[in-house]
């Protein structure tokens, strides 16, 4: 069972930074993708951004330009550096890993808890 612990949300105006970062563990198998997920009230939980094991990225349109995202394979942990925040970026925000190299929502794919990310105007 892959276990992925969200960390580096919070609270910050709009226009500032935050940086996330993901730790997965336990893994019996090596990570082919990981990404990033966020929900915000009364919304769809949408694809942020998801990296595979061979370094392609892939990022949503609404957050191209602004956010980041990079993997340590060596330590198992993906990360999302979001800069120029608006407030409609605020959400929870999960963790997503796979041993897959896609996100199908199979015994292979993880979630995480997730971290609030909240950006005031």
């Amino acid at each position: 069972q892959v276990q992925l612990v969200e960390s580096g949300g919070g609270m910050v105006q709009a226009g500032g930074s935050l940086r996330l970062i993901c730790a997965a563990s336990g893994t019996p198998f090596a990570l082919h993708v990981m990404g990033w997920y966020r929900q915000a009230p009364g919304k769809q939980r949408e694809e942020v951004a998801h990296i595979t094991s061979g370094g392609g990225t892939k990022y949503a349109d609404s957050v191209k330009g602004r956010f980041v995202i990079s993997m340590d394979h060596a330590k198992n942990t993906v990360y999302l550096q979001m800069d120029s925040l608006k407030a409609e970026d605020t959400a929870v925000y999960y963790c997503r890993a796979s041993i897959n190299p896609y996100f199908n929502g199979d015994q292979g794919d993880s979630w995480g808890r997730g971290t609030q990310v909240t950006v005031s105007s």
